[in-house]
């Protein structure tokens, strides 16, 4: 038989690992905010990240090759910007968007450290990303979409930003709730995101489907 001091011993424990899950939640909640802090960055860069990220399928779907002038929206600590830098190489260019000062600084950081200097930091805003007219060959949006407050307006600057053969892809988290990513709550429907470029002056070409928790939508101009 457990003593009174036992008993009440393991209900303040129990308390205080229920207390101590409230607390995760509540951080939960606070760091999937509209804009993800920029202070939390690392916490999007798992070891398995490119593994369930494939960004090589990624860049080959939106054929992005040597040479090619690619833009990362939203581009955060710079994990997709470094990858796209070394797969269109010295003869290709980078511009990395970010409408948040510290996560801009923070990619600054990683192309300095790895020596890139095909990659253009941009200071956009949340309804222009500040890219230059009909000059990219392809955008990537990477698990930032949920993130955007106002999407026609922005995605119609895109377009503006596009050669005439140019793309945007746009890859979100599904609603399935598998996988890491933003709560569920956060998580946007990708029919959606058709009707914002729709109204943006965008039109499906492609939905792939080999990504493992996440839909991937391929754009051009109309």
């Amino acid at each position: 038989m457990f003593s009174r001091i036992q008993v009440s011993a393991a209900l303040c424990a129990v308390a205080a690992i229920a207390m101590g899950v409230a607390d995760l939640g509540a951080q939960d909640r606070v760091r999937h905010g509209r804009l993800f802090p920029p202070q939390d960055l690392g916490l999007l860069e798992g070891p398995d990240r490119d593994l369930w990220q494939m960004p090589g399928p990624i860049m080959d779907a939106l054929g992005v090759a040597e040479g090619s002038v690619v833009a990362d929206l939203g581009a955060g600590g710079g994990w997709f910007t470094i990858r796209l830098a070394r797969r269109v190489g010295p003869n290709g260019k980078v511009y990395a968007e970010e409408i948040q000062r510290l996560a801009l600084e923070a990619t600054r950081r990683r192309i300095a450290r790895e020596g890139l200097r095909n990659v253009e930091p941009v200071l956009g805003t949340e309804s222009d990303p500040k890219l230059p007219a009909r000059a990219i060959d392809a955008v990537l949006v990477v698990d930032t979409y949920h993130e955007i407050s106002d999407p026609v307006p922005l995605l119609r600057n895109l377009a503006t930003s596009l050669k005439p053969q140019g793309r945007v892809g746009v890859v979100d988290f599904r609603k399935d709730g598998l996988g890491p990513g933003p709560p569920l709550e956060e998580r946007v429907d990708p029919d959606q995101i058709v009707r914002d470029a729709e109204k943006a002056g965008l039109k499906l070409v492609r939905r792939e489907t080999f990504l493992p928790y996440q839909f991937f939508l391929v754009f051009v101009r109309k």
